[in-house]
């Protein structure tokens, strides 16, 4: 990284590395599950130099529905991401109405959250991790539909999958401004209905399962730079209605090459959340 790197909001463009899996085969991780971790078969990747543009440049508005991610400005009330009876009580019901907003849902229920940071000594809490570097996207056509049976009472839950649904996220910075490791998107009409990897994510009560995205030179890429705490990224990581738009968002954090040396550590939160129609 140049000692001359300046981080700034005006450039309309950087080349960034992004990961991307290698393979084809499916790949296994056990998540809080040391005892098992001897059977993971961990996916392998390789970088790719990638354009990622500046969406704030970009005249024409993101749509949830047509890019898989809209950027908003989102004001919260929330005084310390890292307290989670704040977040709970604070954050949770300001996210549920902005997905509301958004998606044009008649019902949401966010589920789940994470905090991410590059400094290592907050990872001893279950619900803080590091960043993610690698092409993703969080659900599959399995996973979705069984994170609803597991959040929501069986009868519950198999009723509302007689209907449309989506998962949607909602990722911020939490400190005043992103200076490192900001979070790329790729615009879902770029993404071609092949290369999706499935990752299983077992746990100790439970199976998980993600889609790694394999390389393609067609993927668009945008991301926002220095991205303030009343800034906030929305997109969309499954729609069970395939004609709805966009269906999946494959995102990833990656090293802005603008970033000076300096630069503060990224830390961030990300929220999880079910939009029934």
């Amino acid at each position: 990284m140049s000692d001359t790197a300046v981080l700034t909001r005006e450039q309309t463009s950087v080349e960034g590395e992004l990961n991307y899996i290698i393979g084809d085969g499916p790949s296994i991780r056990y998540i809080d599950w040391p005892e098992e971790a001897h059977k993971e078969q961990l996916p392998q990747y390789a970088p790719h130099k990638m354009q990622i543009e500046n969406g704030r440049k970009v005249a024409e508005p993101f749509a949830l529905q047509k890019h898989g991610f809209v950027f908003r400005q989102h004001p919260t009330a929330v005084k310390d991401f890292f307290d989670e009876r704040d977040v709970l009580n604070t954050y949770y019901p300001e996210v549920e109405t902005l997905i509301r907003k958004e998606s044009g849902a008649s019902r949401v229920v966010v589920f789940d959250h994470t905090v991410r940071t590059t400094d290592s000594s907050h990872h001893a809490e279950r619900w803080i991790r590091s960043t993610v570097k690698s092409v993703h996207n969080d659900y599959t056509e399995r996973s979705a539909p069984q994170r609803v049976r597991d959040i929501l009472p069986p009868a519950e839950a198999e009723a509302a999958l007689q209907r449309r649904f989506a998962i949607i996220q909602v990722w911020r910075g939490i400190q005043p401004v992103v200076e490192s490791e900001p979070l790329a998107m790729c615009d879902g009409r770029s993404i071609p209905a092949s290369g999706f990897i499935r990752n299983e994510r077992r746990y100790r009560d439970r199976t998980g399962e993600t889609y790694h995205i394999a390389y393609n030179p067609a993927h668009k890429w945008f991301y926002f730079p220095l991205m303030k705490i009343d800034e906030a990224l929305v997109f969309k990581v499954y729609d069970s209605d395939a004609s709805a738009g966009v269906q999946f968002t494959a995102h990833t954090s990656f090293t802005d090459p603008s970033s000076p040396p300096d630069a503060a550590p990224r830390e961030s939160i990300e929220m999880r959340a079910f939009a029934f129609y």
